[in-house]
């Protein structure tokens, strides 16, 4: 019954179709609507951006950074890992530090 109907309604409107001349009015209407998305998007960036370095600093996000990096090294070295390349360690944070950077300037 339902699909009867949906037929049957698109064949009424697909043979009533009358084209409405624009004139430029969408246009119009488009160029007068505010552009409220980027500029609420930019300042919650800010905030959240702003938000996020008095935690890092509040946190001494620095110090529990170099603190996890001393500590990673101090664990390879009591595992006893003979053939250690420190210049493995320097490719893994300058990677992450890449893909972090990224991810950040595509949130801006």
């Amino acid at each position: 019954m339902m699909e009867t109907d949906d037929k049957l309604i698109k064949e009424f409107f697909g043979q009533h179709r009358e084209e409405i001349p624009d004139n430029g009015f969408s246009r119009r209407v488009m160029r007068q609507l505010p552009d409220r998305r980027s500029r609420w998007s930019g300042l919650w960036t800010g905030f959240v951006g702003l938000i996020a370095i008095l935690i890092f600093v509040r946190l001494d996000g620095l110090q529990a950074m170099v603190a996890s990096l001393r500590d990673a090294l101090v664990a390879i070295v009591q595992s006893g890992a003979n053939n250690f390349d420190p210049r493995t360690l320097i490719l893994v944070v300058v990677v992450l530090g890449f893909f972090g950077v990224r991810k950040v300037y595509s949130l801006i």
